[in-house]
């Protein structure tokens, strides 16, 4: 479980095809806190740590399974080497919860359709698969690429978010550009008002 408030970005070292893909993630985690084991968020994918180690830098290796791959931006944004992306450890019990309830499980792929300057920040656009639409409100909450964010408006399958310049800095927000494809998680409280919904229209 985690909370969509990154507290690292990591670096794809290296990546390898074997029966999985096995990719390598620099990061300025103190990697002897990590377990073999333990779940790390990767641009909004819970993935687990297989392999540690401090040289060049600290490092974790996850492996991807091919159905991971398929059904996240990972399929469409290859992990190349020097690919920058957003990290969480996962939730302790008593840490803050200063996002929302993230699961690490990406339902989607949205694109950004849209950026535009307003003041100090940036109004993004994107477009969710249609399957994913009717989850997402305006005000409600969504995980792009591992962030929790507030979503601003929503017009069909299209939907805004607002990035304040700390979001940019301390995220890897800052280097997305329109036509990228973005690991969308809808909010695990909209997907069971809308099973509710539906359960009562069916009675």
């Amino acid at each position: 479980m985690f909370t969509g408030i990154i507290t690292d970005i990591g670096e794809v070292l290296a990546v390898e095809q074997r029966g999985d893909l096995r990719a390598r993630i620099g990061t300025a985690y103190d990697v002897d806190g990590i377990e073999i084991g333990a779940s790390i968020a990767c641009d909004g994918v819970c993935l687990t740590v297989v392999a540690l180690g401090r040289e060049p830098m600290n490092w974790f290796d996850v492996d991807i399974s091919a159905e991971t791959v398929m059904k996240t931006a990972i399929g469409r944004n290859s992990w190349a080497v020097g690919k920058r992306l957003n990290l969480e450890r996962a939730l302790k019990v008593g840490d803050e919860l200063g996002g929302h309830i993230v699961s690490g499980h990406v339902d989607g792929v949205a694109e950004v359709i849209g950026m535009v300057t307003e003041g100090d920040s940036t109004r993004v656009t994107f477009r969710a698969p249609e399957e994913l639409a009717r989850f997402i409100a305006p005000k409600g909450s969504v995980a792009l690429n591992g962030t929790s964010l507030t979503v601003n408006e929503v017009q069909g399958r299209e939907f805004g978010v607002n990035l304040i310049p700390h979001t940019q800095q301390v995220t890897t927000w800052g280097d997305i550009g329109v036509g990228d494809a973005i690991n969308l998680e809808i909010d695990t409280l909209a997907r069971y008002v809308a099973r509710m919904r539906d359960w009562d229209q069916s009675l």
